[in-house]
């Protein structure tokens, strides 16, 4: 197994407990949650792909769906949701962070593997890894939360670029890429737990 198709399975297995965290906020049925886990979790790998003109992972491989299903049933069957404040509890912010991090580093190398340059490879690494929950937030009228929550975009920007430099000096490895993993989501839990945030304009 590849280090990008691991990064994926952690990617989807971390949003898709996202999503359903967020669909059972939102009080959605049954159908509802379903489908929003699997758009916070295959969403941005789908889009990512679709931009990098290959054809879907999720759409090829069955294992991105069978992940899904089981994370939502585990989850009512544990009954997660019934965790107070879940949505700022450790298990959502960490699940979450680990997502965040996981399709930022899927991203940016299918952005290499498809020669784009640094624009392009940060673009898809951030589209990778808040797509899904944008795609997510779009229908259930919200406004996305990477675009009004704290540090959490520029996180995904960051670890990109981490692994473009990494790929500009040829020490893109599976040892290198778990550092910028542990980083990523060092630095998104700190940021979050300090209350970083970009500045409004007003």
């Amino acid at each position: 197994m590849s280090v990008l198709e691991i990064a994926d399975i952690f990617g989807i297995v971390a949003f898709a407990l996202s999503g359903f965290f967020v669909g059972v906020r939102e009080r959605l049925d049954l159908l509802g949650i379903f489908l929003a886990s699997f758009l916070t979790a295959l969403g941005g790998g789908i889009t990512r792909d679709a931009i990098a003109d290959k054809m879907p992972y999720a759409f090829t491989d069955i294992l991105p769906t069978i992940l899904v299903v089981c994370v939502v049933v585990l989850a009512i069957i544990f009954k997660l949701h019934k965790f107070d404040k879940f949505e700022k509890s450790t298990i959502f912010i960490v699940s979450d962070t680990f997502g965040l991090v996981s399709f930022a580093i899927t991203g940016s190398i299918v952005g290499i593997g498809a020669g784009f340059n640094i624009f392009g490879i940060v673009i898809l690494g951030l589209l990778t890894a808040v797509g899904g929950s944008a795609i997510r937030d779009v229908m259930i009228n919200r406004v996305p939360f990477f675009m009004i929550s704290e540090f959490y975009g520029t996180v995904a920007i960051i670890v990109a670029l981490m692994i473009y430099v990494l790929n500009l000096y040829d020490m893109v490895s599976l040892f290198n890429i778990i550092l910028v993993f542990v980083f990523g989501v060092a630095l998104r839990l700190f940021g979050y737990y300090k209350g970083w945030k970009l500045p409004n304009i007003t």
